[in-house]
């Protein structure tokens, strides 16, 4: 928790297990054939210090200043969410899993990084599997589906695809 990994490496995986409400925020440059992964606990650093990935508003900063070291271009970075879920049913404003999605939202948009797919809410744990080479994004749910969440760099296309946006609400059968 609280990690930030990139690659180069086209062989390389960069993985984040047992997402409940934190997010695993993956970023994506499928032209350079780099990726990076950070496992976000909170939604903002208030101030505190701690690792930069810990928290939503100083993860993306150093996400991409990561990633530009191992060759990324911020306008080829796409991100893809995973996690946020709500895993205890606490009353009041407690839900940690929704506040973390939209903090990590927010700092996207304010670094100008397009998110290309999703899957956040509901109240299962995710474990999510970069593939650094294809770009392509996995997802595992505790008890539940796995799937590709974002397709493989298609060596025609500029970018990686997304195969499934998924904001899950409520409680899941």
């Amino acid at each position: 928790m609280g990690e930030l990994k990139v690659s180069r490496a086209r062989d390389g995986e960069l993985v984040a297990i047992g997402l409940g409400s934190c997010i695993g925020l993956a970023v994506v440059d499928g032209s350079a054939c780099v990726a990076g992964l950070a496992h976000v606990v909170l939604p903002d650093s208030q101030g505190v210090n701690g690792p930069a990935a810990k928290f939503a508003d100083t993860a993306i900063p150093e996400m991409m200043a990561s990633l530009r070291t191992v060759g990324a271009s911020k306008s080829r970075c796409r991100a893809v969410l995973v996690g946020g879920a709500r895993m205890f049913a606490l009353s009041g404003g407690l839900d940690i899993g929704a506040r973390n999605d939209a903090a990590v939202r927010e700092a996207l948009a304010l670094e100008g990084i397009e998110m290309l797919a999703a899957a956040t809410g509901g109240n299962r744990g995710r474990t999510v599997r970069v593939m650094v080479g294809t770009g392509e994004v996995l997802v595992q749910e505790a008890g539940g589906d796995n799937f590709t969440l974002l397709g493989p760099r298609r060596p025609d296309a500029r970018h990686a695809r997304p195969i499934r946006q998924l904001k899950l609400t409520g409680a899941e059968t």
